[in-house]
């Protein structure tokens, strides 16, 4: 009998669409691949064969699409040390680079995020960020790619980053090459009703507008938002205008879906009074005559000072008879003006209100306000972190992704840890249960900056600090105000840092007899020597598509431990040697899946056998 094997390489989603396509169009596969010209074929009218059609295109997309399909078999090594509440908060702090990361992720939170923002580099000319993005499996070539690490692990400068300047000839295409595959696999992670907002100004907003409707479909295009980011009057001599907006892009991953489930609505911004003393509180109101343009009912209104005006208005005469007896219709300027309807403002407390495309500054934050936050999180220091965002925005986008209790916000490019911070802070707020997922990757913090004097090494240093903080601050400020016994706050975190996997990895670039023997004795044991059983376990939780806030039961027999997952649907037993006796009181929990170790057996193949039967 074959013993099934755990396969270490992570979800790769364009082999579920092969198999999809295996399963409905047998036809199109010869040899095991996909046949064009019978794909062709199969297409018939559907098929654009028109060598000239819209689109955007770039020096190194071909390789985007190389990449969107490479698995990864890294993994993600728990922190206890630089966590806060490791063993019950269900947020995660990811350190690494955000493209494997995505890659390690899309089997466990394949479709389970509702919303996702991002705050990219704006490629204006000053930016470093990765590229190209290869990967490797060995580690000596990834080290080589990237530069070697310093003694305590952290990615060098030199290697890491590159300047992505004006006078590169592939200055637009490296941004475009970085961004597509990260916003692709980003794609996967959402939900059905899942929204993504990414943050850009004037300098990519038309190109990263062309992928995004790429990736996700233009009819999946919501909006583009232009958020006034400075409260102030620019007084720039070098502009002919003066930059205060910045833009957000918004996709559904299904806009049908996504409006059938409903869009979360902002608190009210509009003036409300009751100036006729109305017993049924503050009121504003809204024109009874259709607009131009608009068709509506056509009869005549006698105003109150006696003037009949025929026209056409927003609901027929018996709906406008019984609003006016209700006291709803008033009329403008002493009984001469046109009706209108009211609106009660705890009506439209209830219903909330639209958000549009203008962010307004004293709703949405601005740049010197994030600032500002910052400073009071780290001891009045302005420099901490260049351009953060303020919460104000985040908090309002996430409820305007209309989430809840439960729902998953993610950030890949999570900076100073705005996205974290304004997550904890509006569950404070509404009693909400949001979970937030940030990925940053551990560049390394200028020698002369503010943030490397006050003893920051890295930006996922500060961000890391920065979640403490405030999540400190937001329980110190709601001490007392929760029910903690109904609600209890997460204002913790897990980190995670990316690294090589605990197995070995086999290298498929052996070229000699004498190298090949030498992977072979090294294979007699594929766990690598400096794995712990946590960062063991960890890596089979993600690589069995299980998340990482899986509940985790330890259970011990002879001195021998094995861990249950979630409600036994996984036991994972990592013991060097295993007895009868403790696979028969695994078997007793009656899971539906086991993973130990290959070693674990001891050659004892009758004892294999048998659990396997089992």
């Amino acid at each position: 009998m074959k013993t099934p094997k755990m396969n270490g390489n992570s979800f790769n989603p364009q082999e579920e669409l092969l198999e999809l396509l295996r399963k409905n169009f047998p036809e199109i596969f010869a040899e095991g691949r996909v046949n064009c010209e019978k794909l062709k074929k199969s297409l018939g009218e559907n098929l654009d064969e028109n060598g000239e059609r819209y689109g955007l295109s770039w020096a190194g997309k071909t390789d985007c699409f190389r990449q969107i399909q490479e698995s990864t078999t890294a993994t993600l090594k728990p922190n206890r040390g630089e966590s806060v509440d490791f063993d019950t908060t269900k947020n995660l702090f990811i350190e690494g680079d955000n493209l494997q990361v995505l890659r390690i992720l899309q089997k466990s939170y394949y479709g389970k995020v509702k919303m996702i923002y991002i705050d990219p580099p704006y490629n204006t000319g000053n930016d470093s960020f990765i590229y190209p993005d290869k990967f490797q499996e060995s580690r000596e070539d990834y080290l080589e790619r990237v530069g070697e690490r310093d003694e305590e692990g952290n990615l060098m400068q030199d290697g890491m980053f590159q300047r992505n300047s004006k006078e590169n000839g592939h200055y637009h295409s490296n941004w475009l090459s970085m961004m597509y595959p990260r916003l692709f696999l980003a794609r996967n992670l959402l939900k059905q009703d899942g929204v993504i907002f990414v943050s850009i100004d004037d300098h990519e907003v038309h190109n990263l507008r062309m992928i995004m409707n790429e990736i996700f479909g233009e009819e999946n295009f919501e909006a583009h938002i232009h958020w006034r980011r400075r409260h102030n009057q620019p007084n720039d001599k070098t502009k002919m205008v003066g930059l205060v907006a910045e833009h957000v892009l918004v996709f559904a991953k299904n806009s049908p879906y996504l409006k059938k489930v409903g869009v979360g609505k902002l608190e009210l911004t509009g003036e409300f009074s009751n100036p006729d003393n109305d017993p049924r509180g503050d009121w504003n109101s809204k024109p009874w005559k259709v607009g131009e343009n608009q068709n509506g009912s056509k009869y005549k209104i006698t105003l109150p000072n006696n003037e009949v005006v025929n026209g056409e208005w927003m609901g027929d005469e018996n709906n406008y008879k019984k609003l006016l007896e209700d006291g709803r219709i008033y009329f403008p300027r002493s009984g001469a003006g046109f009706p209108r309807k009211k609106i009660f403002k705890h009506e439209r407390l209830e219903e909330g209100q639209c958000a549009t495309n203008w962010f307004k500054h004293s709703l949405f934050g601005h740049n010197q306000e994030a600032t500002n936050e910052c400073a009071d999180l780290f001891d009045g220091n302005k420099k901490i972190f260049d351009n953060p965002k303020p919460t104000k925005i985040i908090k309002q986008l996430a409820l305007i992704a209309n989430t809840a209790n439960n729902d998953l916000v993610l950030d890949f490019f999570a900076g100073s840890g705005t996205t974290a911070h304004a997550v904890m802070a509006l569950n404070a707020e509404d009693g909400g249960n949001r979970k937030c997922i940030s990925v940053q990757l551990p560049e390394l913090c200028d020698e002369n900056s503010e943030a490397a004097k006050a003893g920051f090494k890295t930006i996922a240093d500060i961000a890391k600090e920065r979640i403490r903080r405030a999540g400190k601050k937001i329980a110190e400020e709601k001490n007392g105000k929760l029910d903690f016994e109904k609600q209890k706050l997460d204002i913790g975190f897990k980190v995670f840092k990316l690294d090589e996997s605990n197995f070995k990895i086999w290298r498929s670039d052996i070229s000699t007899v004498e190298e090949l023997e030498k992977q072979m004795d090294l294979f007699v044991d594929n766990v690598r020597q400096e794995s712990t059983q946590e960062n063991i376990l960890h890596e089979l939780i993600l690589k069995s598509g299980l998340d990482l806030n899986v509940p985790i039961e330890k259970k011990e027999i002879d001195k021998k431990q094995y861990f249950v997952l979630g409600e036994g649907e996984l036991i994972i037993c990592l013991e060097d040697k295993i007895s009868k006796k403790l696979v028969d009181k695994i078997l007793a929990e009656k899971p539906q899946k086991i993973v130990c170790l290959d070693r674990a057996f001891g050659g004892n193949d009758q004892l294999k056998t048998n659990t396997i039967l089992q």
